[in-house]
């Protein structure tokens, strides 16, 4: 599962940060997760609460999704992903390479499948609070 494997880049980037900010404690921290990459969120807390070092075992850790959205180089209009009804395996294929959902998602007003996935992709830490 590569939950486990963003929950170990997502420790290792928090205390690369803490260190560098001198935190004494990290309060903290906000991971925000593109749905398009459909993460278990609670397989995901659960992998970074096993995985954390005892400097961060005081840190609450916030997962919250981002949704997908669309936007259509033709004619400009902006949609959200969950308007697209897709079958399941199309949204398997979307999660490993995103770029694969203009074979298989049009725009709604003009039929395009020019588009940019204009939100709801990838995985970033967002913010950290600690204290010094």
């Amino acid at each position: 599962m590569h939950e486990w494997a963003l929950a170990e880049a997502i420790i290792s980037a928090v205390s690369e940060v803490a260190d560098k900010e001198n935190f004494k404690e990290v309060k903290s921290v906000l991971v925000l997760v593109g749905e398009l990459q459909q993460v278990d969120r609670e397989v995901l807390k659960f992998a970074i609460t096993q995985l954390r070092p005892d400097k961060l075992a005081k840190t609450r850790f916030i997962i919250r999704v981002v949704r997908a959205s669309f936007t259509c180089k033709a004619c400009g209009h902006k949609w959200p992903f969950r308007e697209s009804v897709l079958q399941d395996w199309v949204k398997e294929a979307i999660h490993f390479v995103p770029e694969v959902a203009h074979a298989y998602i049009r725009c709604p007003v003009c039929g395009s499948p020019d588009f940019e996935i204009s939100g709801g992709r990838g995985v970033w830490i967002a913010g950290i609070r600690g204290e010094r």
